[in-house]
């Protein structure tokens, strides 16, 4: 029966049943359900038993792998059960509730499980290949784009969130993330820093992947037209206005996206750009800096190579190993040679480079993009002359400044003789990096109060853990090696004695190709064997890896020393 829009609606007969809330829904089905016995004995049953069945898969399992090697650490169950000396001494209510395991225990075994656990390693993979392939679903760390492209959800974030200069933005970072969050404070801190010595600043932001290749992020982000933060073309300004060069490579890689007919430019399952775009723009950059070419410039040569990896951000989707929906994607990189040697840089060149990971992709072999062949290098190319550089995976706001920081501080001035300082950063850091305000004061090198090893040294020792660093789980950061620091004390030799120096700062390997290493389970209190050599001799190599420190201040102006753990 037809109604015009002048009549009201016909009124609802009494007998008509009322829609319900969910929460009047609810209520009537827990309070009206009637279960038979044995279909609540069935239901309480199957509840229980999928309490029970995890740990007690997670109990047998680490003790399978004890008992197939047992010089491996303790394992993270038998972490909260009390040693059975302890239990025999049990005379009281105090000594059972001493038995107990503290809340920082547990909570450092619950955060273990969530990677180590043997269901969740065998679920979580089949479980997001099916929302992947199935579902087109990535995961709290992933977005997944069209025509096989990922992208890292920070990167996306960083260019579709709030302005990160608005004054409510800076207020709730500084408050709820407790860091610095303003990039131009520390900008123009460095600067000034840095012209008391007379060096000169550039910097450097390099665009997140969706600022260039957004339309393979969604169809409906036009080609050419680049995302970007709402605050970017302030900061800018802001920089300009307060004599900082900036060099802002957006506009040449959308031209250069123009003449290629749309190619992308980026890594298709990877967070940086490819290598054909990287040597554009260290081309690009270099015509800016305008630098007086050398009389005798280094006599550089090119090794070709062919490369191909499956990208950061596949590894971040925690596939089965045997997946094929993202294949690895093959390119093509120029190894920088001088002479019959690779290029190295020179701590003698009047410019040094601050960079972060798009400094290092197809520099550092552990990235899996080859090595040699990276920005730093074809930065020296294109200006035909050597550069210095401090390199870091990850927190490109602080990490590199931060390293030149500790070694002006312990007396190394690893700033003599410069002339201009680039720091390149990641975009995304301007929105979510901390930008720490840091000192760069040269100091006396500090009196040896640390053990540490001489140039080409290695000495077995052991000792206890006396402080450690944090540790990224595996799967939750876009770079699959990592480095922690521990404090050791008692530091011993075989013999039993110490030189005097019975501390030290040990850096050692805690995750590689996105698996812990034991070092990664040590605790502090515990007692360990370590293989101790030289920082130096191993710092051109695993300088540039992401690194976590101890969170003492003091313990950064101690020079480390390499470990290799031998046995917990």
């Amino acid at each position: 029966m037809d109604h015009s829009l002048d009549e009201p609606p016909p009124s609802i007969p009494p007998s008509t049943p009322q829609s319900l809330s969910r929460e009047d829904e609810a209520d009537l089905a827990l309070t009206k359900t009637v279960f038979s016995r044995g279909a609540r004995t069935l239901i309480i049953g199957s509840f229980l038993l999928a309490i029970v069945a995890v740990p007690l898969a997670q109990l047998f399992a680490e003790r399978h792998a004890a008992s197939k090697s047992p010089t491996l650490p303790m394992l993270s169950m038998f972490k909260l059960l009390p040693k059975w000396d302890r239990i025999r001494l049990t005379r009281t209510l105090h000594d059972v509730n001493g038995l107990l395991p503290r809340r920082e225990q547990t909570q450092t075994v619950e955060r273990e499980l969530e990677t180590q656990s043997v269901i969740a390693q065998w679920l979580r993979p089949k479980a997001q290949s099916v929302l992947t392939s199935v579902l087109g679903v990535g995961n709290g760390q992933t977005y997944l784009g069209r025509d096989g492209w990922l992208f890292f959800r920070p990167d996306v974030d960083s260019v579709t969130g709030p302005p990160f200069l608005h004054p409510a933005v800076l207020r709730q970072r500084a408050l709820t993330n407790k860091v610095q969050p303003d990039p131009i404070k520390a900008i123009l801190d460095f600067r000034d820093q840095l012209a008391k010595r007379g060096i000169d600043l550039v910097v450097l932001p390099i665009p997140a992947k969706p600022t260039i290749d957004g339309e393979m992020l969604s169809a409906q982000i036009p080609q050419g037209h680049p995302l970007e933060n709402p605050s970017f073309t302030e900061f800018k300004l802001r920089l300009q206005e307060r004599g900082i060069q900036l060099f802002d490579p957006t506009v040449v890689l959308l031209k250069q996206k123009q003449l290629g007919g749309g190619a992308p430019l980026y890594l298709q399952a990877d967070t940086h750009w490819r290598p054909d775009t990287m040597e554009l723009i260290a081309q690009a950059f270099a015509s800016e800096l305008h630098l007086q070419p050398l009389a005798h410039p280094p006599d550089f040569h090119f090794t070709v190579r062919d490369v191909a990896t499956g990208g950061d951000i596949t590894a971040l989707l925690n596939l089965p190993p045997s997946q094929n929906i993202f294949p690895a994607q093959h390119v093509r990189i120029r190894q920088v040679n001088l002479g019959n040697n690779a290029w190295r840089p020179s701590s003698d060149a009047d410019l040094l480079l601050l960079g972060d990971s798009f400094s290092n992709i197809f520099s550092l072999q552990s990235m899996g993009w080859g090595e040699s062949a990276g920005f730093a290098e074809h930065l020296s190319v294109a200006l035909g002359r050597p550069i210095d550089c401090i390199l870091r995976n990850g927190d490109g706001a602080f990490a590199a400044r931060e390293l030149l920081s500790r070694e002006l501080a312990r007396g190394h001035d690893r700033l003599a003789g410069k002339k201009l300082v680039v720091w390149e950063f990641s975009a995304r850091e301007l929105a979510l990096g901390d930008w720490k305000i840091i000192e760069m004061k040269l100091n006396v090198p500090p009196a040896a109060t640390f053990w540490t090893a001489s140039t080409g040294q290695t000495k077995l020792m052991s000792g206890i853990v006396q402080a450690i660093s944090s540790v990224p789980r595996p799967g939750t950061v876009p770079y699959k090696d990592h480095i922690m620091t521990i404090h050791l004390v008692d530091l011993r030799d075989q013999l039993g004695t110490n030189s005097g120096t019975d501390q030290s700062i040990v850096c050692l390997w805690s995750m590689r190709d996105n698996i812990w290493t034991d070092a990664a389970r040590l605790r502090p209190g515990d007692r360990i064997t370590v293989n101790l050599s030289s920082w130096s001799d191993v710092s051109a190599q695993y300088e540039k890896i992401n690194r976590s420190e101890i969170d003492d201040p003091s313990f950064r102006l101690e020079e480390p020393v390499w470990g290799t753990l031998t046995s917990p």
